[in-house]
């Protein structure tokens, strides 16, 4: 018999706030071709992911640009203008997120591949963060999902049961990184989604 769900661990970026490196290349580059292959190429997600793991801004920021030197302005625009990155917060997601503290139902926390060094400015800006029981942050712990270590140190500081635990992530590799250490995966694809696949598992909202 399965056991009612009783924890739930949010993602941040991409499920709960709108972070996007493009809203400053785009105003860097002409063409939207051009952003993408900058940020295929040049400042890929494989290189911003090793700052996530606790890797200093400064130190990635100066090597990216020894091997791209005649990229220097638009890879130091990266982590110089990185608050143009972040958007706003999801509203309807951060609205779900609400719904599931009125209720009093349910632990909330939040897992997320997020630099310890720009992290602050997203815990300022949004107040959503006081929902959570909890936050672990990959850039503090020097490692990130999908590792089973980083989920481990969410269950073990937290105490809780992954048979009971949903984590929400809008990474198909991070919610297989959590169901390969027992705990329930949901692929975020929008918030009307999340809503009817938390139903699913019979989460109230009232």
């Amino acid at each position: 018999m399965n056991r009612s769900i009783d924890t739930i661990i949010f993602d941040l970026g991409g499920v709960l706030i709108d972070w996007n490196p493009r809203y400053v290349y785009r105003k860097i580059f002409k063409t939207e071709e051009d952003v993408e292959w900058f940020l295929e190429n040049v400042t890929t997600s494989e290189w911003n992911e090793n700052q996530d793991a606790g890797y200093p801004l400064h130190k990635a920021t100066e090597e990216l640009v020894a091997k791209h030197p005649e990229w220097e302005p638009e890879i130091k625009a990266y982590y110089g203008r990185w608050l143009e990155m972040l958007g706003d917060q999801i509203h309807d997601t951060v609205e779900i997120l609400q719904q599931l503290r009125q209720t009093g139902k349910y632990k909330l926390y939040a897992l997320t591949n997020w630099s310890a060094e720009t992290f602050p400015h997203a815990l300022e800006r949004f107040e959503f963060f006081k929902l959570f029981e909890g936050v672990v942050v990959s850039g503090e712990e020097k490692m990130r999902k999908p590792s089973d270590e980083f989920y481990k140190i969410i269950i073990d500081r937290y105490h809780l049961d992954p048979s009971t635990t949903i984590f929400i992530d809008d990474s198909l590799r991070n919610v297989k990184g959590a169901e390969a250490v027992g705990i329930k995966g949901l692929l975020f694809q929008s918030p009307g989604k999340l809503k009817m696949d938390l139903k699913a598992f019979n989460i109230m909202f009232e």
